[in-house]
């Protein structure tokens, strides 16, 4: 096991590129100490800890056309366009069944981003027992307007990325002096300032810390691209993000381009195998 922090972002079906590199990862037996994930990273980042070959795209693609998995009629029932019960439970649990003993085995530490609806801010979970912290998961990948706000310890918490997309400071404030970043965006990529922030003062009136953090969450975004592109400078950083524009958004239901990207996440990856485990050696 490397002592570096792992970082996941998230981006809803665009994290098939992250199954792709977590698959690398695997084949080349990789483990780190600290692994961080946020929104579908989080999802993503369960898989890899388990070591589960493959789950993580199969998880991803294989239920697009069941409609418990998402569906308009989720989200008019539940207010959940993606099934939490069948994401968190039914998939886990009876289809494809998550290895929860191996990530009891698991001597490092998983931390998920959620943001806190109240206070605006980013709050960081760490995972012991996914039995029975799946919530926690849950909280983390539940994106404004297509998902229920998420009760922990009678706290409502939505999706990480909106106050920590890329946990990059919080990895390195926990003393990973190494860091390997998983993005799910090309380098040419800048966020840009969200349109709908009107109706998100409706929706969220009740919680205007929350939407002021989604009102800035472009500002923080592209300040961490640029704390990114400083420690890959002085090396402790090493990223790995697909080559090109991914033209692929977060709801993304053609399979064919799904394992296209996947397949970009794994080629990619071993592409950068050697100077990886390089960076890791140093």
């Amino acid at each position: 096991m490397y002592s570096a922090g792992l970082i996941f972002e998230g981006g809803g079906m665009r994290g098939v590129y992250t199954a792709g590199v977590i698959d690398a990862f695997l084949d080349n037996d990789l483990a780190f100490s600290s692994c961080y994930g946020v929104s579908a990273g989080a999802c993503n980042a369960a898989s890899f800890i388990a070591r589960q070959r493959g789950r993580a795209y199969r998880v991803t693609t294989e239920y697009i056309g069941d409609k418990r998995y998402c569906s308009i009629q989720n989200l008019l029932k539940t207010g959940n366009l993606f099934g939490p019960d069948m994401l968190y439970h039914i998939i886990p649990e009876e289809l494809d069944p998550y290895d929860y003993e191996a990530f009891t085995r698991y001597t490092g530490k998983l931390s998920v981003v959620a943001t806190n609806c109240e206070t605006g801010k980013a709050e960081y979970f760490h995972l012991k027992n996914m039995r029975e912290e799946v919530d926690m998961l849950q909280a983390s990948s539940s994106l404004p307007l297509l998902a229920e706000i998420v009760r922990i310890d009678g706290k409502g918490y939505l999706d990480g990325g909106v106050s920590d997309s890329i946990p990059l400071q919080r990895s390195i404030a926990d003393g990973n002096f190494k860091n390997i970043i998983v993005l799910t965006q090309d380098a040419s990529y800048r966020k840009e300032p969200m349109k709908i922030i009107p109706i998100l003062n409706l929706v969220y009136r009740k919680y205007p810390k929350f939407v002021q953090q989604l009102a800035t969450r472009h500002l923080r975004y592209n300040q961490t691209l640029d704390l990114l592109a400083k420690e890959e400078s002085a090396d402790r950083a090493f990223v790995l993000r697909p080559k090109k524009p991914v033209k692929i958004g977060r709801i993304e239901t053609n399979k064919a381009k799904l394992a296209a990207l996947y397949d970009d996440g794994y080629r990619e990856t071993m592409e950068r195998m050697n100077d990886l485990i390089a960076f890791l050696e140093k």
